[in-house]
């Protein structure tokens, strides 16, 4: 039987989808009690959660001050998706015609599990999404282009959330039609291909659109720390989930 994760794991992991999952705005803060006591937890634990995703870069701590979301401006925003771009040309040239069946399946699985959150307008969209570019990188099986891809997907979501929410009418197909592409090539059009779909994600997002006033600090981790504590079976995933991208299947799925 897997082993659980540390309570520690399991806090980081609910904030860190609480950002990804825009439920958190940037700029939020996040004091330490208020955290610990959502979670049941001491605050020693809450501040070494808390530690681990400003190490991610998802989360600030100033001295002195409670931490809280990341706030990114408008110019390091667009430094954010041009790094992003660049970086996911690589992963594109790194796997063009060399996915196996296997890798193949695991990323429609992706996709197909985003297209629910999508119908379903779950706040969950957004957060899979990302997870499909991940996927990619990690498929790579270099951990260094997987870790740092991450870390910039991950801050790509903050930005979403800042700047403009996803159109839900004006979505196409193009995480299908990538797959295709990476999978059969020519890379000099898997990689056009790639590059507009992200550029498209920038001009949707990137619209300094206002958004309305949110939840409490308390409302929004009450909903994550009760999804902690009534699925234990969850907290094993998390582990999972969590493992260095070397461990992650790679191309000889």
């Amino acid at each position: 039987m897997a082993k659980r994760p540390s309570m520690l794991v399991v806090v980081q992991e609910a904030l860190r989808r609480a950002i990804l999952e825009q439920a958190l705005e940037p700029g939020a803060k996040l004091p330490e009690d208020a955290v610990g006591e959502q979670f049941g937890v001491s605050r020693t634990i809450a501040r070494r959660a808390l530690e681990r995703l400003a190490a991610e870069e998802l989360v600030e701590i100033q001295p002195n001050r409670s931490a809280s979301v990341i706030r990114p401006t408008l110019a390091e925003a667009h430094d954010l998706f041009e790094v992003r771009i660049d970086l996911e040309d690589v992963v594109v040239q790194r796997l063009c015609g060399r996915l196996k069946p296997g890798s193949k399946k695991r990323l429609e699985a992706a996709v197909a599990a985003e297209d629910t959150a999508y119908h379903a307008r779950s706040a969950e969209y957004v957060r899979l999404s990302a997870q499909f570019h991940i996927l990619l990188a990690e498929m790579t099986g270099s951990p260094l282009l997987s870790r740092t891809l991450r870390h910039v997907i991950w801050r790509s979501a903050v930005v979403l959330r800042l700047y403009g929410r996803p159109n839900w009418d004006d979505r196409g197909h193009e995480h299908h039609d990538l797959i295709a592409l990476i999978a059969d090539g020519p890379v000099s059009k898997a990689r056009v291909a790639m590059r507009e779909h992200l550029q498209s994600v920038l001009t949707r997002a990137l619209d300094g659109a206002k958004l309305p006033s949110d939840p409490t600090l308390r409302d929004v981790l009450s909903h994550y720390a009760a999804v902690t504590k009534s699925a234990p079976a969850t907290r094993a995933r998390v582990k999972e989930r969590s493992r260095p991208a070397r461990e992650v299947h790679d191309l000889t799925d």
